[in-house]
């Protein structure tokens, strides 16, 4: 029977389960941190304590939120031998169909080998498991000393990052110089420039500086595009670098001073 849920019965109607139901369908059936607070950052200790950071997450749709960092005891690794232990974020439901969640250590198992993870609870709540486990961190142990913790979660990003991947900016000029412009637009992390140039190093290998792109257009690492004049005059590589200078070089053979102009497309 079809039920509103979002609106006004005359009684108490609206429920966890439906609330849940809503999250997961919306943002999907994996488990996700929010990109809030410190996304439950971990900070190890001692040997044996590691602090989570304050956050929020999104377990099969139920909503957990940790309003204050807390401490997690790690039971002491053993000389000569290897463990993995997980912390997990534990959904339960209880006696009376009550439901909590708590972050709790789940041991692995010693080994002088490779250490593997231990199990988790993998029924999900919309499926009517009564436990399930979010797993945030793997916590390796060689001997008494934990290693650097293994983040095992992904953060969603908001809506508002969505939007600024299908939104487009107006073509900017980017760099203005007596030779010529380069010109740009971006789509989300897609950018696309426009060179057009009114002169070119003569010389079978010199090479000449465009200028240099603001910062919030620069490549993650240096990259080189190809452009190959008329009549195999004008072969030249373009590079565009992480720190945002823009640069040409010819490539041997014949070489003149015309005017070119490419376009460029990468990925932030």
């Amino acid at each position: 029977m079809a039920e509103l849920v979002t609106g006004h019965a005359g009684k108490a109607h609206a429920t966890a389960e439906q609330a849940a139901g809503l999250n997961a369908g919306i943002l999907g059936l994996d488990d996700y941190v929010l990109n809030v607070h410190d996304k439950l950052k971990i900070t190890v200790v001692s040997a044996n304590k590691v602090t989570i950071g304050t956050g929020e997450l999104v377990m099969q749709g139920r909503h957990v939120s940790q309003g204050t960092p807390e401490d997690l005891i790690v039971t002491n690794g053993s000389q000569g031998q290897k463990r993995n232990d997980l912390i997990v974020c534990r959904y339960a439901k209880g006696s009376q169909s009550v439901e909590s969640a708590k972050l709790v250590v789940v041991r692995g198992t010693p080994t002088t080998g490779t250490p593997t993870d231990p199990a988790v609870n993998t029924t999900s709540p919309l499926d009517g498991g009564t436990t399930y486990d979010m797993p945030l961190y793997r916590i390796p142990l060689d001997g008494i000393t934990i290693g650097t913790p293994v983040p095992l979660f992904n953060v969603l990003r908001p809506m508002s990052d969505v939007w600024d991947s299908l939104t487009q900016t107006e073509v900017l000029t980017l760099i203005n110089s007596t030779y010529g412009t380069v010109k740009g637009y971006r789509r989300g992390s897609l950018v696309t420039l426009r060179i057009d140039w009114k002169s070119s190093a003569s010389g079978s290998w010199n090479t000449g500086n465009f200028g240099t792109l603001p910062e919030s257009w620069r490549p993650p690492m240096d990259l080189n595009f190809s452009y190959g004049g008329r009549d195999g005059a004008n072969q030249k590589s373009i590079n565009v670098n992480a720190n945002g200078t823009m640069t040409y070089a010819n490539q041997g053979g014949t070489q003149g001073t015309n005017a070119f102009g490419m376009t460029v497309s990468y990925a932030l």
